[in-house]
C-alpha cells in the first residue's frame, strides 16, 4: 500500500473510532499495527527513519521472553540477556481532534523507556510497573502521518532480582478529550456506609482545564446497578477561580437502598457514569466501575468482608504469564485467576511491583482479593528496578499507584515494599530506624489519597535490630521479638517465621498478622500453624512457577510450586484445595519421588516431586502420598487392598502415605469415606502406547477483537483415551483462519526450546498452543501433529 493511500485508510478509521459525540472523549487502543527491532538503532525516533524491514507485531508484547536463553547470563533474570529494543507506529490524525488535547496513555515499559513523536521526546517512565501519560496536542500532524517512536531498556542484570520482561508489554492508548475533563486517574468512589439494607456512595471527580477560570461548570454523576438499572444521581457546580492545577470536586453524597454487596463468590459491580457539563454542554463523559464491600481489619479477627470473617488462602508470585512472558494479555491472567480459585485460592499478593490495569479489572469481575504492592526493598542502589533514584521518584510513585488502583474492590491492603528490616541501606531516607520513617512519610501520603485502606510493609525473615535467620542469635529465646517496622506498621506483614508468630505478639500484643510469603515446601504446615480466627490470611510463595530466580541451570527461573507455569496443576496443588475447600469431599493420589531443596533467603524451600500417574518401573517401590478432606482413606492397588487409614496426622493434615507400594502395570485407586460412606475416589491406571493426539480448546467465547488468545492443550493418549506420560515426539500446530499463533508450551521449565515457532516437544505427554483473535470474528482451523500419532484438529469460532 503507498503512502497515500495508507494515510487515507488510517485517516478513516481514526475518523471512525472518533465519531462519538464531538463533545465527548474519544479512546482508541493503540496496541494494532507496530514496528519492532530489537538492540539499539541510531535515529529510530525520528519520523522519516525507514523502517520497512522492521517486523510488524501487536501488543502487549514482551521481547525478552523469545530471546535465546543463555547459561552465562543471569540466573535472577531468567537466563536471558539485557537488551534495548524499539518500536514504531504509523498513524493519521482526524481534523476532528484540531483544538482538542490529544493525550498518549502508556501503561508500563518495560524495564524503563521513553516515547517519541514525531521526534519529539514526549514522556517516558524510569519504574516500568507504572504507566504516565504525555500531551501531544501541539505535536499532532494534520497533513501527514505521525510516527509514535518508543525506546525499552531491561537495565542492568542488576537492576532486578526477577526476570522483569521487556517492551511494550502492556496497553497503550490514544484520548482526545476537551480541555476541561476529568484528569487521569480522576475519579474516585467510596463507600462510608455499607450494610446488606443500605449504603452510601461518595463521588469525588478530579477536573482540569480550570484553573484560574470562572467557568459555569457542573459535574454529575450516575451510579448504575450491576444489572445497569439507574439508582441515583448526583451533581454540584465545580469552583470558581481555583488556582490549582486540577480541582477535586466532591458530589452530595448518594445512597442506594437493598445494595448488592460485592463478595468473592458473587463479585457484583456498580457503574459512575461521571459528565462534564460546562455551559449546558457536555464536554467530557467518564465511567468508573466500583463495588459496595466493607474491609476491617483487627488484631480480634484478622481481616472481614462485609461484616463477615474470611481468611486469605493465596499466592505471591511474580507478574509473567509462562510462555508469553510479561506480556499483559488479559486471557492469560484470568486463566491464571481460574485456575487459583478452582483449587479454592481467595487472594494474590502482587509481589512485588503493581501489575496491569486489567489484572486488577479480572479481580474484581472474579472475586480476588488482593494485597496490592509498590516495591521490593527502598533503595537507591541495591535491587532497584528504577531508573532514577529511588529517593527522587518514590512520591510520582506512590500517586499514580494509588490512584490508578483506588478503586477497586479487589485491592483490600496496600503494600509499600518487601523484605525489609535486615539492611539499612534497603530502608529508604538515612534515618537509621529500619525504615519507620521512611514508612510513616509513605503512608501520610497513601493516605492523602485513599484513607480507606491500611497499609502494610512486607519483612525479610529477621528479628528486631536486624538480626537473620542465619545468624547464630536468631534462636536466642531472648530475640524472638518483632522486627521494629512490623510493630509500626498498620498491618504486619511477616515473609515466613510463623512458628515465631505467638511470640511475637506476646511482645507486641496489638499487632494484626499477615504471612505475606509461605513456603510450598511446608505445604499445609504454614496455613494450619496459624491462629486463623486472629489473623488475615497468607500467600503461598512461587505458587505458579516463574521465570527468573532460579536456582541452578538448566530450570528457568522458580519452580517450587503448585501450579507449573503452563498452570497444569502438580499433585501438591490437590492438597491446598483439599484444605481450602474442606466442605467439597476431595482424594488425590501422588507418588514421590526426588526431593530438592536448598536455603533461600534465609529459608529452607524445595518441593518433593509428585506427580499423579500409574506408568512407572516394573518391581520398583514407591511412596505413595494420598491427599484427602476425608476422615479415612483405602488404598488399591489392582483390587487388592493395601489397608485403610485414618486422617488423623496432626502435623500433616489431609496427607495420608503408604510407603514402600510395589508397582505392578494396572491401577491405582484411592477411596476416601466420611463416617464409614464412601466420599470420593481417584483411580489411575497404566496408560498403553500412544496412538493419537487429543485436543481441547479452553475458551468457549474467543472474541474476535484481536486480543483474546485460545489456548489450546494437547495430550498424547492411548486406545483408552488414557494420557500417556511417558509419549515422546514433536507437536506442530497449524493454525487457519481468523487467527494467529503466538506461542507453543509444554510446561517444561527446565526446557531450552523457545515459545515461538509452531512445535514443541512433548512434556510428560502434554503440549500446549497460545492463538491470538484477528481483529474481526470468523471460524479458525487449530490442527496438531506428530509423528506416528493420530492428528487431531479442531474448528473454532470467534465472536
Amino acid at each position: 500500500m503507498n503512502r497515500n493511500k495508507c494515510l487515507m485508510v488510517l485517516a478513516g478509521l481514526m475518523l471512525s473510532a472518533s465519531v462519538m459525540a464531538e463533545s465527548e472523549r474519544m479512546s482508541m487502543l493503540m496496541n494494532f499495527d507496530w514496528k519492532f527491532k530489537l538492540g539499539e538503532t541510531d535515529g529510530a525516533q525520528a519520523a522519516a527513519y525507514d523502517d520497512s524491514s522492521w517486523r510488524s507485531l501487536d501488543l502487549p508484547h514482551d521481547f525478552q521472553i523469545e530471546m535465546p536463553w543463555n547459561e552465562k547470563a543471569s540466573r535472577s533474570r531468567g537466563f536471558k540477556d539485557m537488551a534495548t529494543a524499539w518500536y514504531r507506529k504509523t498513524f493519521a490524525a482526524s481534523g476532528d481532534w484540531k483544538g482538542k488535547r490529544v493525550v498518549l496513555d502508556f501503561e508500563g515499559i518495560m524495564l524503563h523507556g521513553d516515547a517519541y513523536l514525531n521526534g519529539t521526546k514526549v514522556g517516558g517512565t524510569d519504574y516500568g510497573y507504572l504507566g504516565f501519560e504525555a500531551d501531544v496536542s501541539g505535536l499532532i500532524k494534520y497533513d501527514t502521518l505521525n510516527v509514535l517512536a518508543v525506546h525499552c531498556s531491561t537495565g542492568e542484570a542488576s537492576d532486578s532480582r526477577w526476570y522483569t520482561g521487556g517492551g511494550l508489554y502492556r496497553d497503550v492508548h490514544l484520548v482526545v478529550k476537551n480541555p476541561v475533563s476529568v484528569a487521569r486517574h480522576g475519579i474516585y468512589v467510596t463507600t462510608p456506609e455499607v450494610s446488606e439494607q443500605r449504603a452510601t456512595v461518595d463521588v469525588q471527580v478530579e477536573v482540569e482545564g480550570i484553573r484560574n477560570k470562572k467557568c459555569d461548570l457542573v459535574v454529575k454523576a450516575t451510579i448504575v446497578s450491576p444489572d445497569g438499572q439507574v439508582v441515583g444521581r448526583s451533581e454540584v457546580a465545580a469552583p470558581k477561580d481555583s488556582k490549582q492545577p486540577t480541582v477535586e470536586v466532591g458530589l452530595p453524597q448518594l445512597s442506594i437502598a437493598n445494595p448488592r454487596l460485592w463478595w468473592t463468590e458473587k463479585p457484583d459491580l456498580y457503574t459512575v457514569e461521571v459528565a462534564l457539563v460546562l455551559d449546558g454542554k457536555t464536554v467530557d463523559k467518564v465511567s468508573q466501575r466500583f463495588g459496595i464491600r466493607t474491609i476491617e481489619f483487627s488484631n480480634d479477627f484478622g481481616l472481614k468482608l462485609n461484616g463477615k470473617k474470611i481468611f486469605l488462602k493465596g499466592v505471591a508470585c511474580h507478574q509473567d504469564y509462562g510462555a508469553v512472558g510479561v506480556a499483559a494479555y488479559e486471557t492469560s491472567i484470568a486463566r491464571m485467576m481460574d485456575r487459583l480459585k478452582e483449587f479454592g485460592f481467595n487472594h494474590i499478593r502482587t509481589s512485588h511491583n503493581p501489575y496491569s490495569e486489567s489484572f486488577l479489572r479480572l479481580a474484581d469481575e472474579k472475586g480476588i482479593l488482593v494485597v496490592d504492592e509498590l516495591y521490593d526493598k527502598w533503595s537507591n542502589t541495591i535491587a532497584w528496578a528504577g531508573r532514577r533514584p529511588w529517593t527522587s521518584i518514590w512520591w510520582e510513585n506512590v500517586i499514580e499507584w494509588v490512584k490508578r488502583d483506588r478503586n477497586h474492590p479487589c485491592v483490600i491492603m496496600w503494600s509499600l515494599g518487601n523484605e525489609l528490616q535486615f539492611q539499612e541501606e534497603r530502608c529508604g531516607f538515612p534515618t537509621r530506624d529500619w525504615g519507620v520513617t521512611a514508612y510513616n512519610i509513605m503512608n501520610t501520603l497513601v493516605k492523602r489519597f485513599d484513607p480507606t485502606r491500611k497499609t502494610t510493609v512486607a519483612m525479610y525473615p529477621a528479628r528486631a535490630n536486624g538480626i537473620v535467620k542465619h545468624s547464630k542469635e536468631f534462636r536466642m529465646e531472648q530475640n524472638i521479638v518483632p522486627p521494629e517496622l512490623a510493630t509500626k506498621t498498620e498491618v504486619a506483614s511477616f515473609n515466613y517465621c510463623w512458628e515465631d508468630y505467638g511470640k511475637y505478639l506476646e511482645k507486641a500484643p496489638g499487632m494484626i498478622v499477615y504471612q505475606s510469603e509461605a513456603t510450598t515446601n511446608e505445604l499445609s504446615a504454614p496455613y494450619f500453624g496459624m491462629d486463623r480466627d486472629k489473623m488475615v490470611g497468607l500467600a503461598y510463595w512461587g505458587a505458579i512457577e516463574y521465570w527468573g530466580e532460579s536456582n541452578i541451570w538448566p530450570k528457568k527461573g522458580w519452580d517450587y510450586s503448585f501450579f507449573r507455569h503452563s498452570l497444569e496443576p502438580n499433585s501438591q496443588a490437590y492438597l491446598m484445595k483439599s484444605i481450602f475447600e474442606p466442605e467439597e469431599p476431595l482424594v488425590h493420589i501422588g507418588i514421590a519421588g526426588k526431593v530438592d531443596t536448598l536455603l533461600w533467603n534465609d529459608i529452607t524451600v524445595g518441593q518433593t516431586r509428585v506427580t499423579s500417574h500409574w506408568n512407572r518401573e516394573p518391581g520398583k517401590k514407591y511412596t505413595v502420598n494420598v491427599y484427602t478432606n476425608g476422615d479415612e482413606v483405602e488404598l488399591f492397588v489392582n483390587g487388592n487392598s493395601l489397608g485403610t487409614k485414618r486422617n488423623d496426622n496432626k502435623r500433616k493434615p489431609n496427607i495420608i502415605t503408604w510407603k514402600g507400594v510395589e508397582y505392578v502395570p494396572g491401577a491405582i485407586e484411592a477411596v476416601a469415606r466420611k463416617d464409614g460412606k464412601p466420599v470420593a475416589r481417584h483411580r489411575v491406571e497404566t496408560a498403553g502406547e500412544p496412538v493419537s493426539l487429543k485436543m481441547v480448546a479452553e475458551n468457549t467465547g474467543w472474541k474476535g477483537d484481536g486480543m483474546d488468545l485460545q489456548y489450546v492443550r494437547v495430550y498424547a493418549v492411548d486406545r483408552k483415551g488414557r494420557v500417556v506420560p511417558t509419549a515422546v515426539g514433536r507437536v506442530s500446530f497449524e493454525v487457519e483462519g481468523a487467527a494467529r499463533l503466538i506461542a507453543v508450551d509444554n510446561g517444561d521449565h527446565s526446557s531450552g526450546e523457545l515459545f515461538c515457532g509452531n512445535s514443541k516437544a512433548l512434556y510428560e505427554g502434554f503440549a500446549m498452543a497460545i492463538v491470538r483473535s484477528a481483529r474481526k470474528p470468523g471460524k479458525v482451523r487449530v490442527t496438531a501433529r506428530c509423528d506416528g500419532l493420530k492428528s487431531a484438529s479442531a474448528t473454532l469460532v470467534t465472536e
